[in-house]
């Protein structure tokens, strides 16, 4: 099994990480997701291709074996929200690694709440102010099922929601006077100083 504090890797790096494409992909995936470094997109493709291992697997065996095998694999993955509830093996051996991300706490907290960008959703869950259910979460990488989903909240005593509400309420006519504002403020201040001069 080997020692607690040294824990088996759970990601592999790619074959070919000095590929020009293939790096142009990961940092556009980071920047999608908010991912802090390419080791987390790495994970997902690290389980994303155990499940489709799973999956390969499972064809290969007889008929009536994969009758009791597949429907196991395929309610888990269900219950994650990854497939729907009448797919197949090729749907799960037709997923990618966005399907993955798209699961995660970080990328959902970003979607239901009207976040800026994925970066700032990934500070609130961080900073402990999101909850699922009656438990705060501060993972930015937990895997949020079908069910939980739904119960993804605020905590009672985060001030986020306000900030939301004052940057979405902000109108776009406010926005444009504030840059005039601030340009005009420093001409004045320059005619002050000539004045007193």
């Amino acid at each position: 099994m080997g020692d607690p504090k040294y824990p088996r890797r759970v990601w592999r790096k790619p074959k070919r990480p000095l590929n020009y494409e293939l790096k142009m992909e990961e940092l556009k995936t980071l920047g999608t997701f908010g991912l802090r470094t390419k080791r987390e997109l790495w994970k997902a493709h690290t389980e994303l291709s155990r499940v489709r291992h799973q999956a390969r697997s499972l064809l290969a065996l007889r008929q009536e074996v994969r009758a009791e095998k597949e429907p196991i694999l395929m309610k888990s993955l269900a219950r994650v929200g990854l497939v729907n509830n009448d797919a197949t093996l090729d749907d799960v051996l037709n997923l990618n690694a966005t399907d993955l991300l798209s699961r995660r706490l970080q990328t959902i907290v970003t979607k239901k709440f009207g976040f800026k960008t994925p970066y700032q959703a990934r500070q609130a869950v961080i900073h402990g102010h999101i909850m699922i259910g009656e438990r705060k979460v501060d993972i930015p990488s937990y895997t949020v099922t079908v069910e939980e989903e739904e119960s993804v909240h605020f905590t009672p005593e985060s001030k986020i929601p306000e900030m939301l509400e004052k940057t979405v309420s902000k109108s776009p006519a406010e926005a444009a006077e504030a840059p005039a504002e601030a340009a005009e403020a420093p001409a004045e201040a320059v005619k002050d100083e000539k004045s007193s001069e």
